[in-house]
């Protein structure tokens, strides 16, 4: 016995060691912080004041564009600081030193797109006085930190310039799917598709020219769908320079850019996109030397390196994992069960993003503004536009590859053919747009680009050429813009407001086609599918609170539309509708509970029932709960309506679903808008000085806070 607790003891010993032995290599990979006090003497260099609102919204006003980037860094970390440095971890590759094992995919795919010798081999070719804005952000997040230190994770100090370019470069083409495409890349291939869906990615933009209006204004609606936390949730703030940069919208953590929004004389909204822009490349390997692969009937050797994985095991325990990583002329390559696959992909390599967004926020009239679009280096996103001119504008925004050989690019492509391997993009002057059309109405809700407005004016399918891969759906939201906006030849303040919370379901719809698939179904003397479907039969389409025919309609169309979304594969809609039928019945007690019942929006102690569902035009994800309801947690998100009136004066509101203070639940602001939100209503963005003055709660400079 003495010796088995001897040999238990040595074991011990051995796996203390080992620990600590990890620990020592774990801190020595860490970059070395500078000193606190290094970091508080930044916010030295720069001249800026936050004046918060009413409702805590930041308003930076700078001496110059780089004063006001770090004042907008330094805001942004006070009310979201948590959200923002997991978003500069995942970014590094080094998310999974935090978070643990389900981080490390994402670690993986940084090193996979080469997002690092992206950002270092072309950082220093930006701009400079850009540079110097994504450097001063940087100061803002660091400054804060440094005052801070208790919330500040181990290894994210000193923040760069570099850590946000490298972020632009990072996010872009998952707003298109890239990353669906990874995960349907590797997934085993007999998946059962039993794992829930994300919420997709979606959004409304509507622009409305002055003929289209009672009163002679140009009309914006910035809708985007996001969800409502996490490193692509809304953030809003008015920034103000000395240099001539002002504007109000939104932005995401880690972006020093209004990503949309509105100046003084233009807005767009931006919503996603999905055209065809990821070739995947089926490769044949070598049978006598795995890293080589098959191109033009000869042998061609994998450009192979090893990363270094840090993966939380328990506590400061952290393992270091070595991983492959692979890459053929094609671009980034993946070894998986059911073959070995390249990848290439809009955006691979591409820098320019936060140059493309820069450009936009200064413009200032139609032409600069078209002039930024051309810089061509957002991969993806549909813009809506308006101005005070009058102008309006829908452009379907993409690098799209230039595919020369006709093959079957929707499908996998062979990998040993570099005819197939296509350079470069269309040119920008081939990309989708429609200016000025004479309905003066635009619009897109994540639809094809061929119905962007009245059926005279829109864009041709045959104009543009298949190997461009361009949407051909239609959602129900694009559905009900042409029967609510689209009817409407006098728009005011008010019908436009009515029609973007419209809560209903066209007979168009993939939602009624599924009803009227349920209905038609024979019950077999199944009691409860018959009441089911004599409810969806009366149903009324629409998603209010008070509603009895949503919750069964909703609960089954959901899940549906989310699989679909995100290319998952989806239940058939009866089996959903089963589903859906015991879910009532159980927490419920019968079939119609009220819409509001069931649909809640929750935030600390702020538990209310809100109208609109997956798909609606007033838009809400519901995620399940255990007690049969469903929280909100995507969808309509932060809104903007920006009007400029016949003499091109601006007027903008807009609303939060949560409000300013992201993660601070102690906060006023932490759910001061919810309400407001739920009752479908806005607040006003006090975009200009006289607006602000006397609706100021705090005036300070981040040194003195």
């Amino acid at each position: 016995m003495k010796w088995i607790l001897r040999g238990v003891g040595a074991l011990l010993a051995l796996v203390v060691l080992a620990g600590a032995a990890l620990i020592v290599i774990d801190q020595a990979s860490l970059p070395k912080a500078p000193s606190r006090q290094a970091l508080l003497d930044k916010a030295k260099a720069y001249d800026v004041r936050i004046r918060r609102d009413e409702w805590g919204v930041p308003h930076v006003l700078g001496k110059t564009d780089a004063d006001a980037a770090f004042g907008l860094g330094f805001a942004q970390s006070e009310d979201d600081f948590d959200t923002l440095q997991d978003v500069v971890l995942a970014t590094r590759g080094v998310l999974a030193r935090d978070k643990g094992a389900k981080a490390a995919p994402t670690d993986y795919v940084v090193a996979l797109l080469d997002v690092w010798k992206t950002t270092n081999d072309h950082y220093a070719q930006l701009p400079a006085d850009l540079r110097k804005i994504m450097e001063a952000y940087a100061d803002g997040v660091s400054v804060y930190a440094a005052k801070h230190p208790e919330k500040v994770k181990a290894g994210l100090l000193p923040l760069t310039g570099q850590d946000i370019e490298a972020g632009f470069i990072f996010k872009q083409p998952f707003f298109y799917g890239l990353d669906t495409e990874l995960k349907h890349l590797t997934a085993p291939q007999n998946k059962d598709g039993a794992e829930k869906s994300p919420p997709p990615k979606g959004s409304n933009g509507l622009a409305t020219a002055p003929t289209r209006s009672a009163d002679g204004a140009t009309r914006l609606l910035v809708n985007s769908h996001q969800p409502y936390t996490g490193p692509v949730a809304w953030y809003e703030a008015v920034i103000e320079s000395g240099q001539g940069w002002h504007v109000a919208g939104g932005f995401f953590p880690g972006s020093p850019f209004m990503l949309h929004g509105h100046n003084a004389t233009l807005g767009w909204a931006n919503t996603v996109s999905k055209p065809d822009l990821v070739d995947i490349y089926r490769l044949t390997l070598n049978p006598a030397n795995k890293n080589q692969y098959r191109l033009d009937g000869q042998w061609k050797d994998f450009d192979r390196r090893t990363v270094t994985l840090r993966v939380k095991l328990l506590g400061p325990i952290v393992l270091p994992v070595k991983k492959a990583v692979l890459r053929s002329v094609h671009g980034p390559v993946l070894e998986t069960d059911h073959g070995v696959f390249a990848i290439r992909y809009a955006g691979m390599g591409e820098w320019r993003q936060p140059l493309q967004y820069w450009r936009l926020n200064r413009a200032r009239t139609m032409d600069e503004w078209r002039a930024a679009i051309a810089t061509h280096a957002i991969p993806s996103l549909n813009y809506v536009y308006g101005d005070a001119a009058g102008n309006i504008g829908f452009v379907h925004n993409g690098q799209y590859p230039n595919r020369t050989v006709q093959a079957d690019w929707s499908g996998i492509v062979p990998g040993d053919r570099s005819d197939l391997i296509w350079q470069g993009y269309r040119p920008v002057d081939q990309t989708p747009q429609l200016w000025n059309p004479k309905s003066g109405l635009v619009f897109n809700s994540n639809n094809t680009p061929f119905q962007a407005s009245e059926a005279a004016d829109n864009l041709k399918s045959e104009a543009f050429p298949a190997s461009m891969g361009l949407q051909t759906n239609m959602t129900n939201r694009a559905w009900r813009a042409l029967e609510t906006f689209g009817t409407d030849q006098a728009i005011t303040d008010e019908s436009f407001r009515a029609h973007k919370f419209d809560i209903a379901f066209s007979d168009r719809s993939s939602v009624m086609q599924m009803v009227r698939e349920v209905t038609a179904i024979d019950p077999k003397g199944d009691a409860d599918l018959a009441k089911a479907q004599q409810i969806l039969r009366a149903w009324d389409k629409r998603a209010d609170v008070h509603n009895r025919g949503a919750a069964l309609a909703a609960l089954m169309t959901q899940p549906i539309l989310f699989a679909r979304n995100n290319g998952d594969p989806a239940p058939a809609p009866v089996d959903s509708l089963r589903a859906a039928i015991t879910q009532l019945k159980t927490h419920f007690g019968r079939l119609d509970p009220e819409w509001g019942q069931v649909n809640r929006i929750r935030r600390g102690t702020v538990n209310l029932a809100i109208d609109g569902a997956a798909d609606t035009y007033r838009s809400v994800w519901g995620k399940p709960q255990k007690d049969g309801t469903t929280t909100a947690d995507g969808g309509d998100t932060f809104i903007m309506f920006v009007t400029w009136d016949k003499a091109g004066q601006l007027h903008s509101e807009s609303i939060h679903q949560f409000g300013s203070a992201t993660l601070d639940a102690r906060s006023p602001h932490y759910a001061d808008q919810t309400p407001l939100f739920v009752a479908m209503k806005t607040k006003p963005v006090r975009f200009t000085e006289a607006q602000l003055k006397g609706r100021v709660q705090a005036d300070y400079r981040p040194q003195d806070r």
